[in-house]
């Protein structure tokens, strides 16, 4: 299967203004059953079974992220991050089962209670075809400054 690299980016742009735009059920929509959204703490290629994750989620504990997040109770996210991010240098590969794995980095400026922090970082993503539409089965966000105090990182990165 030739990879069509316009649908893969538009899919990585689409997923990340969801996440700038707060528009929980419509991301949710994109995963996977068997999904996982990971980001590591320290380093980048620890054993998130043995070591701390900034954010090592399932399916099921993403679904409980996004109830909290729209509840208005999670109160690290009242007021909302308000969210710009940049994407770029995307590079895709064809891997086993048609399944297809896009690297990226991007900037992220955040914005809550008067304070602005910028993320940088890499993704990995591992994206599937479902019923002819792509799907997230895997999200890795690579921080450069996941070995640093991060004093806010309730909302989708």
């Amino acid at each position: 299967m030739a990879v069509d690299r316009e649908k893969v980016e538009q899919f990585i742009y689409h997923e990340a203004r969801l996440t700038d735009e707060n528009r929980y059920d419509e991301w949710l929509a994109l995963w996977t059953d068997d999904a996982l959204y990971w980001v590591p703490c320290g380093r980048d290629d620890i054993d998130p079974k043995r070591e701390i994750s900034l954010i090592y989620d399932d399916r099921t504990r993403l679904e409980t992220r996004i109830t909290r997040l729209k509840s208005g109770v999670a109160h690290a996210q009242e007021p909302k991050s308000r969210m710009r991010r940049i994407v770029s240098n995307i590079e895709i590969e064809e891997g086993a089962n048609g399944e297809i794995t896009a690297f990226a980095n991007f900037m992220l400026a955040e914005l809550r209670r008067g304070v602005q922090d910028i993320f940088a970082g890499r993704t990995i993503y591992r994206l599937r075809l479902v019923d002819g539409a792509f799907k997230l089965a895997y999200k890795k966000v690579l921080l450069v400054n996941n070995d640093e105090y991060i004093d806010n990182l309730t909302f989708l990165i």
